[in-house]
């Protein structure tokens, strides 16, 4: 998994390439990478996952707990470009029903400013 950063506007964009799974852990996980964000007074966090192949259930939890620690401190965390077959997992794993999922990253940072 590699994750690049940038930033638009006040949103804090992380686009995510690979895959996320508990064997690609490196020294930064997804959810340290959100946090240190959040640490840094930035609660608007878009993941882009038009890159990402793959995600097992260390993935679904990383995406959980940084959901978890942005709503928890007045945050927002958003996804885009998830594919059909990640979206099933999504569904599967009842996160459909708690995460922001956009089609695309123009609209999701569309949607950052109606909230």
């Amino acid at each position: 998994m590699k994750i690049n950063s940038r930033k638009q506007n006040d949103i804090i964009i992380f686009d995510i390439e690979g895959e996320i799974r508990r064997s690609d852990i490196s020294d930064v996980t997804l959810h340290q990478l959100v946090k240190d964000q959040l640490d840094s007074g930035n609660k608007k966090i878009l993941l882009n996952f038009d890159k990402v192949e793959f995600i097992d259930s260390f993935g679904v939890g990383e995406i959980l707990a940084s959901y978890i620690s942005t709503h928890n401190l007045g945050g927002q965390l958003k996804i885009a470009k998830i594919s059909q077959k990640l979206y099933l997992v999504f569904q599967v794993t009842m996160l459909t029903k708690v995460l922001d999922i956009h089609d695309n990253e123009e609209i999701a940072l569309t949607a950052f400013l109606e909230q």
